[in-house]
């Protein structure tokens, strides 16, 4: 014996149908994000990959450094102190005598 309900999808029916389209295209949209972002991609000649911070060839932080040091905004010991820290060597404080 057969079971007819009608001649239409009723409200569930519709609900589900709109749902799963709704989920089939969200999963095919990451899916395709996510391989975009996980291809290589060519990086331009001599460069990073387009990082949005450039090294300057010009001298870097010692430059920015020094041109702070020329206005006035540090001093000589501070200036010394940052250098030695950009540059990687140690600071050498004197420590006090031992009583």
């Amino acid at each position: 014996m057969m079971f007819w309900y009608g001649h239409g999808v009723n409200g569930w029916g519709w609900f589900v149908m709109s749902l799963s389209t709704v989920l089939f295209w969200a999963l095919i949209i990451t899916v395709g994000v996510l391989l975009f972002r996980a291809l290589p991609r060519p990086t331009p000649a001599g460069g990073d990959g387009g990082s949005w911070q450039k090294a300057s060839p010009d001298g870097g932080p010692e430059r920015i450094l020094a041109e702070r040091y020329a206005r006035g905004e540090i001093d000589d010991e501070e200036y010394h102190r940052r250098l030695t820290t950009l540059l990687g060597s140690p600071i050498h404080v004197a420590e006090p005598p031992v009583p």
